[in-house]
């Protein structure tokens, strides 16, 4: 009767453990693999945002249905069944803001062979000379303590706040941009959007930033900055009205007190990473010179 049992045991151990470890696939691990690190992304995309209070309550209501199809309270399941129907229209209402943010950051993701292609057509001389005169108005603008905005379009167009401002269409100058930016002028208030180093739109109004951990002293323009660098892969240059410290955000996140050096050197780096790569080996070739030289001396 035991040796009965105990053989008994091992085919169901065989088939139902054995036999189905033997079908598993690389693949399967892969899958498993991205099914995990997808989940634990959603997790920590939820609990870091004002939706994680939601999401608990949904977790909430998952657990109360279950237990009522346990204990076959049928007037509950009634009611959790019709719950169900338009619970994906609810879902959607309810994280609207959260899933139109994950659709953004997913097509902020751009491919790093289309990006070089697309880099090495600019003409990268327009470029630096734009981030000079960028660099210079900035500085200007900081020792006047005149409050700017400035928002440098890249890969991702920003056309819905093109259109809350004026469209100038502009060639960009310094002089232009401090007269956008003179405190009695209609549009100093708002932001003003490059695209292709021309000045496009001026005024316009841009989405403000809700992280909780900005640091109160920055205003509405650096909350500005912050929020279309959320939402799109666009560098953002503030001027403080306050203080006329010279601040840039990109990827959401803002870094404070920068000098005309230092400001024309991360410009460099975030818009022409390419020529700031190439300088920065041409600077380490002539130090190395330097460094024989002295050498052989």
């Amino acid at each position: 009767m035991h040796q009965l049992t105990w053989n008994n045991f091992m085919e169901w151990i065989e088939k139902q453990v054995v036999h189905r470890i033997e079908q598993i696939r690389v693949i399967d691990f892969f899958d498993i693999f991205i099914l995990a690190v997808v989940s634990f992304l959603v997790i920590k995309f939820i609990v870091q945002r004002r939706a994680g209070r939601l999401a608990l309550g949904l977790v909430f209501i998952m657990i109360a249905s279950v237990l009522t199809t346990v204990l076959d309270m049928k007037a509950m399941m009634f009611l959790f069944q019709n719950l169900t129907q338009v619970g994906l229209i609810a879902l959607v209402i309810m994280f609207q803001p959260e899933l139109r943010d994950v659709l953004e950051r997913i097509g902020k993701i751009s491919i790093p062979n289309i990006k070089h292609i697309s880099n090495d057509v600019k003409n990268a001389e327009h470029i630096a000379n734009s981030i000079s005169i960028i660099a210079e108005t900035a500085c200007d603008l900081s020792l006047e303590k005149t409050g700017a905005l400035i928002v440098i379009e890249r890969d991702t167009k920003l056309g819905e706040h093109i259109k809350t401002g004026t469209v100038l269409n502009a060639q960009l100058s310094g002089q232009l941009l401090k007269n956008i930016f003179y405190n009695k002028a209609p549009l100093h208030d708002g932001a003003v959007i490059l695209r292709d180093y021309n000045i496009l739109s001026a005024g316009c109004f841009l989405p403000l930033s809700f992280k909780q951990d900005i640091d109160e002293s920055l205003g509405t323009r650096h909350r500005a900055a912050i929020g279309i660098t959320e939402i799109s892969d666009a560098i953002a240059l503030v001027v403080s009205e306050e203080t006329g410290k010279i601040s840039i955000a990109c990827d959401g996140v803002i870094t404070q007190n920068y000098s005309y050096k230092s400001l024309k050197k991360e410009l460099t780096k975030l818009l022409l990473p390419n020529e700031s790569s190439k300088k920065a080996k041409r600077n380490k070739s002539k130090k190395a010179n330097a460094e024989v030289k002295e050498e052989n001396i």
